[in-house]
């Protein structure tokens, strides 16, 4: 018997089986803009302009332009769906993360007739080659700079390749061999082994993986401290896995692809060269962003220049999202939570029971924090635990605190904590002037001059609905029986 290891199709097979979680359809969709405004009403959630919801993965079998090209958009767009392809509790998926990222399962290389994403080669030197007219790219809204990569995997090293990193950025399809990718200055590590090779005026070896076992997107996206300078976050989606992810050797650059991927684009990030974002639209925007607002094309992002382009030969997958649904919450949220845990288990342990990072901050911006109180000195030890979550992660903006009986998944009844354990004259720590995501458009100047001197600061707010251990008779909630066959009665 042949051994079946870990990829999107084993994935998605496994998903098949859930009722309600997977959708495909053979209508023709053209990826301008269409295909993103369908997923929009049917399962995007998150920060998508209303009307959304949350609903199944899609499969886009017939995309007008690329025959024999299937778009898959939504997978992970669902925090629930996140802990089945998991087999994993969803209400305990940072701790899942942060125990993967202790115990990380290092990536191992296979051979060439080992990686079905080798399959098929298309060489930039070929004749009429255009990734524009191979790779179905599609483009969130008809004011997007262009084709956009947003669920593209970049994995790349420093010169002397002993230290590796594996990331997702934002990459626009600007001509027939030229990617435009925004590295966020400071915020990747990618970014640093590109540094070293400017130094050495040579162009950067990259890979940029499409349609990936789901743990690999989601376990690539922790960032310092977290995960230092140099460690492989390949290695926390083997852990999550229970198995090593395949990588291969490329085929043009002396760069490793993920081997079970259903696309690899071989590249090179040329040394200090920039372009427009939006060179072909002059529109002025790069793509939706995860706070639901149009992202601002950047005047000089970096440039990728492609060399060759591999994928399976059995109607490859494109996998794509909608840049501000809940598929960016459960990426960017699920790995914040486990950097927050990760932190705060070591400083106050036994204080905070669970973390959750809600769609309505796009997984960055908000927290929600679940907090045991012990003992009368346990007092204070809540506002703490704030602090402690906004030094793991300076892009945090707001922390909710609520007592060990609030379920910080249902916001209703986190609400309701704020609304009868809390009062704003006491309850409120505004901690101001301090770094926080640029993306956020209130963190500028012209909205607060006295106190935002540059794009990107913000107030830290600290919302503290926890019960005050002295007066915790006083909160206690009314008591119900329980029944544990309650489900009887609605058969």
């Amino acid at each position: 018997m042949t051994e079946q290891f870990y990829d999107l199709r084993r994935a998605l097979d496994e998903l098949k089986e859930l009722p309600g979680q997977y959708h495909e359809t053979d209508l023709e969709v053209d990826p301008n803009a269409e295909l993103s405004g369908v997923y929009r009403y049917i399962g995007a959630g998150g920060t998508v302009q209303r009307p959304t919801n949350e609903g199944p993965a899609m499969m886009f079998n017939n995309v007008k332009g690329y025959p024999g090209s299937r778009v898959l958009i939504g997978l992970l767009a669902s925090r629930k769906r996140v802990g089945a392809l998991l087999h994993q509790d969803w209400k305990t998926l940072g701790r899942f993360w942060s125990q993967s990222v202790e115990h990380p399962i290092a990536p191992v290389v296979v051979t060439r007739e080992q990686a079905p994403a080798q399959e098929v080669v298309h060489l930039a030197t070929d004749e009429g080659f255009d990734i524009r007219k191979i790779l179905a790219a599609p483009t969130n809204t008809e004011q997007d700079a262009g084709p956009y990569i947003t669920m593209g995997v970049v994995y790349g090293s420093n010169p002397e390749q002993t230290k590796h990193d594996a990331t997702i950025h934002r990459m626009v399809l600007e001509d027939e061999d030229t990617i435009g990718v925004f590295i966020q200055p400071g915020g990747r590590h990618i970014g640093a082994f590109l540094g070293e090779f400017e130094e050495l005026d040579q162009p950067m070896p990259v890979t940029i993986n499409i349609g990936l076992d789901p743990v690999i997107p989601l376990g690539v996206t922790f960032e310092a401290p977290t995960t230092p300078l140099g460690y492989d976050e390949l290695g926390v989606a083997g852990a999550m896995r229970g198995e090593a992810v395949q990588l291969v050797d490329g085929i043009t650059i002396p760069e490793k692809g993920i081997a079970r991927a259903e696309w690899i684009i071989e590249a090179e990030i040329l040394p200090k060269t920039y372009m427009q974002e939006d060179v072909n639209t002059n529109t002025g925007h790069a793509m939706p962003e995860f706070p639901g607002y149009n992202g601002t094309a950047n005047p000089h992002v970096n440039v990728m220049k492609v060399k060759a382009i591999t994928h399976r030969q059995d109607n490859p997958i494109v996998q794509t999202t909608i840049g501000p649904s809940e598929e960016h919450v459960s990426m960017a949220g699920i790995s914040t939570e486990a950097s927050i845990l990760n932190m705060v288990d070591k400083a106050i342990p036994g204080n905070v029971l669970n973390v959750y990072n809600p769609p309505a901050g796009g997984g960055k911006y908000m927290t929600i924090m679940q907090i045991k109180k012990h003992v009368p000195s346990d007092e204070g030890i809540q506002r703490q635990a704030a602090i402690l979550a906004f030094g793991a992660f300076k892009e945090l903006k707001t922390v909710i605190l609520v007592s060990e009986d609030v379920d910080i998944f249902d916001w209703n009844d986190v609400m309701w904590s704020i609304n009868t354990r809390f009062q704003g004259d006491r309850d409120i720590m505004v901690l101001d002037q301090m770094r926080n995501h640029p993306l956020d458009p209130s963190e500028s100047p012209a909205y607060d001059p006295g106190k935002i001197a540059f794009q990107g600061m913000s107030s830290k707010t600290v919302l503290d609905g926890t019960i005050p251990f002295a007066l915790k008779e006083h909160f206690e909630r009314a008591e119900f029986m329980p029944v544990s066959d309650w489900q009887k009665y609605l058969r």
